[in-house]
């Protein structure tokens, strides 16, 4: 049972969006756990870092496994995204921010690809909508 005045509003947020919304989502998360796996690595905070990396992960694999693979780019963007992953686990076994900052920065600009994709979609069907 959602409690919380914040988790509701998260939930909704999440039933309401849109699939580009989503996807964004999902990269804001990712790219927030990273950032936070490297904090605690330099911290020395191996449990956070295990935690928030592992939590990364998680994303990245949810992006892997909903891919529309009927497209040329998906697989190029499969095998990025088991790149990032492997970054990602080399990081966290490590115990290096190395690898996890290369994979911040394919994250990065992922979500910046993907949002500047949703602004060109959207901005197409509102000209259709108001053409037709």
């Amino acid at each position: 049972m959602i409690t919380s005045p914040y988790e509701k509003y998260r939930q909704s947020s999440v039933q309401t969006s849109t699939p580009g919304q989503l996807l964004l989502m999902l990269y804001d998360g990712a790219i927030r756990f990273v950032r936070a796996g490297i904090d605690s690595l330099q911290k020395k905070d191996l449990q956070k870092a295990n935690l928030n990396l592992g939590k990364s992960q998680s994303i990245v694999n949810e992006l892997l496994s909903t891919l529309d693979r009927s497209y040329a780019v998906s697989e190029g963007l499969a095998s990025l995204y088991e790149y990032i992953n492997h970054l990602l686990i080399e990081s966290n076994v490590k115990k290096t921010t190395a690898p996890a900052e290369e994979a911040l920065g394919y994250l990065m600009d992922l979500r910046e690809t993907f949002a500047e994709a949703a602004k060109m979609t959207a901005s197409s069907l509102s000209q259709e909508t108001a053409n037709g």
